[in-house]
Order: C-alpha cells, then structure tokens, then sequence
C-alpha cells in the first residue's frame, strides 16, 4: 500500500475540500503543512524536477500579486525556486503525491481519476 502525501497550507479552502474528499473516499494520507512543518530547498527541487516550476508557481494567489513587478518580470526558475522557497503560499495546492506520481490542484473528477487507476 503506497502513502498518500498531500502538501499545502491547512488554512487554504483548496486543500479543506480536497482533504473532505479524500476522507469521504476513505482514502488515508498524510497531510503536511509547509507553514507548521516547513519547506525544504530539497523537496523543491523534487518537486520542480516532477512538474516544472511554471505549473508549481501559483499567479492567481494573494502573494503573488504582492510581489514587485519586478520580481516578476524577472522569473525564471532559479528565480522562482528562491521566492517559492521563502514565500510557501506561492505554490499551487494542493500537491499530492501518490504511488510516486505528482498532482497539482483539486477537482473532484481528477480526484476520482487519480484513486481508481
């Protein structure tokens, strides 16, 4: 039996609903919360390496439009690790890993999908 990990922030209604769903589905996973348990430069780059930091790099969020203009005329991926790094909140939730495999977001029919392979 594979551990499902689902990383993001306890307070984000994304991650409420997909947590509400995976409970409704009886499905076990660790929940690991980037503010009370931290973020890692290596799991970064684990996860950059899965999915690309342009699909991890959340634009439509609060703190991403906090950033100077400048910050983000000048991303790149080196760029956007540091400033995913410091500012957690910037990565798009949630991100679940399950049987190795990576998923970013929540929707209740990629849910279904992901846990019915």
């Amino acid at each position: 039996m594979s551990i499902t990990t689902m990383y993001g922030i306890k307070n984000c209604d994304t991650i409420k609903k997909a947590k509400k769903w995976l409970e409704a589905n009886d499905i076990a996973f660790e929940f690991h919360d980037y503010r009370a348990q931290g973020l890692t430069s290596q799991m970064l780059v684990e996860f950059e390496s899965k999915l690309g930091w342009e699909l991890l790099l959340n634009r439509r969020g609060t703190t991403f439009r906090q950033l100077t203009q400048e910050q983000k005329d000048g991303l790149n991926k080196d760029s956007a690790l540091a400033l995913l790094l410091e500012f957690p909140a910037m990565i798009k939730r949630p991100l679940l890993i399950h049987n190795d495999e990576y998923h970013l977001a929540f929707k209740d029919a990629q849910y279904t999908e992901i846990f019915n392979k």
